[in-house]
């Protein structure tokens, strides 16, 4: 039993991925109403947050992702008004939402995670592409170090990729990770509060799961079971709670890892807002539990200290 009954979900805001965040948001507001809540949907994009201590609720369900929901200043906000919210706290969000940081916590903590270098604009010269490139065995992803949904992220096969994929990505953000290219298929991790979910594996056949590919796509595949031995699932398994816990995330969320054709893992990231339409990632891991839409955002309510 949940002890909050009364749930604002914040959706929509003004970042990157504000047209995923209306359809989680939708989503997570219907399931809850499904599983008896009173619910109020606010789009921060056109209401204060302010406004929210003047509501009648209880606790906030986070939709919001990206910049100002997934970060950790939303977080801050919520826990100054005094009201309970979902998933991760401050910390654990803006460590989560910075991929450069994730990083260095994920090598830091003796966990795989392919090698990078960092770029700042203010210190970026081109005359460097060749050098990084080479650093990282001549093929790279470029992405900003903020972003999420995979925008502003491209492959660089060569310096003058590299230097146009860099200024495109300085356009959503002034600090950029360029990650050593992986070959190999991707798996996501969904973990709700100390339970992991099985693991999906992605099939595209596009270049690598982008922003088309998750959500316009419909040649995307998706494996849950994922096809794993189960010595390989409880690997990693593993590996995905260690990397949710070294950040400091909590709550529930969603860790994307990647496979080398040798066969090492690999952590990209831990999104701690992750998308929540009915076909999302987290509610199709927790289908195959036989965890239904509307329990599964009741059990984050749950979650909620």
């Amino acid at each position: 039993m949940t002890k909050y009954h009364s749930i604002a979900v914040l959706y929509g805001g003004t970042s990157a991925e504000r047209e995923v965040s209306l359809d989680s948001g939708k989503a997570i507001a219907k399931g809850l109403e499904n599983s008896g809540f009173n619910v109020s949907l606010v789009d921060t994009k056109f209401t204060s947050l302010a406004e929210l201590s003047t509501m009648d609720i209880d606790c906030v369900f986070i939709a919001l992702h990206g910049r100002g929901g997934e970060d950790g200043c939303l977080q801050g906000a919520l826990e100054f008004l005094g009201l309970p919210y979902t998933g991760s706290g401050v910390l654990g969000s803006a460590l989560c939402m910075d991929k450069v940081r994730s990083k260095q916590i994920f090598q830091s903590s003796d966990l795989p995670t392919a090698p990078y270098r960092v770029v700042k604009q203010s210190h970026y010269k081109v005359e460097d592409c060749q050098k990084i490139l080479s650093a990282l065995g001549g093929k790279a992803m470029v992405k900003p170090a903020n972003e999420g949904s995979s925008i502003g992220m491209a492959k660089a096969e060569n310096a003058e990729q590299l230097a146009s994929a860099l200024e495109a990505a300085f356009a959503y953000d002034s600090e950029v990770l360029i990650e050593a290219w992986i070959n190999g298929p991707e798996y996501t991790v969904a973990i709700l509060g100390d339970q992991v979910l099985p693991p999906i594996h992605m099939e595209t056949p596009r270049e690598f799961y982008d922003y088309k590919a998750k959500y316009q796509s419909t040649t995307t595949q998706y494996h849950c079971p994922a096809d794993l031995s189960a010595e390989d699932e409880t690997e990693l398994k593993r590996i995905a709670k260690d990397a949710f816990d070294a950040v400091g995330a909590c709550g529930w969320g969603r860790v994307d890892v990647m496979r080398t054709h040798e066969g090492q893992w690999q952590l990209l990231e831990v999104n701690t807002v992750p998308g929540m339409t009915e076909t999302s990632l987290v509610p199709k891991a927790a289908k195959a539990m036989n965890i239904d839409f509307a329990s599964l955002v009741k059990r984050i309510v749950e979650l909620v200290k």
